[in-house]
């Protein structure tokens, strides 16, 4: 899937709470606040945030269990580690 480019905004947009806070809503993409015409912050709704921080903690954990392979690990299949966890807390 193909991901939007962040928009950019000049850092004195800023004074427009409103329209800033309209914009950071109806986005999916993060917006970049320049000054000087160089990367000053990043803003973004809340939502947006959550679903980064979701991906960015699951691709973690993928790099980790792939790090355990690397080191002998051995691969456990899906359906096995579901049911395990299932027996383990009972769901």
């Amino acid at each position: 899937m193909l991901q939007s480019l962040p928009k950019v905004i000049p850092i004195n947009e800023l004074k427009n709470t409103a329209q800033i806070t309209k914009t950071c809503q109806e986005s999916d993409v993060p917006i970049i606040v320049t000054k000087n015409g160089y990367g000053e912050m990043v803003l973004m709704s809340i939502p947006l945030y959550e679903k980064t921080m979701a991906e960015v903690q699951a691709s973690m954990l993928v790099n980790e269990a792939l790090d355990e392979i690397d080191v002998g690990a051995e691969p456990v299949e899906g359906h096995t580690f579901l049911a395990s966890m299932k027996e383990k807390y009972g769901k």
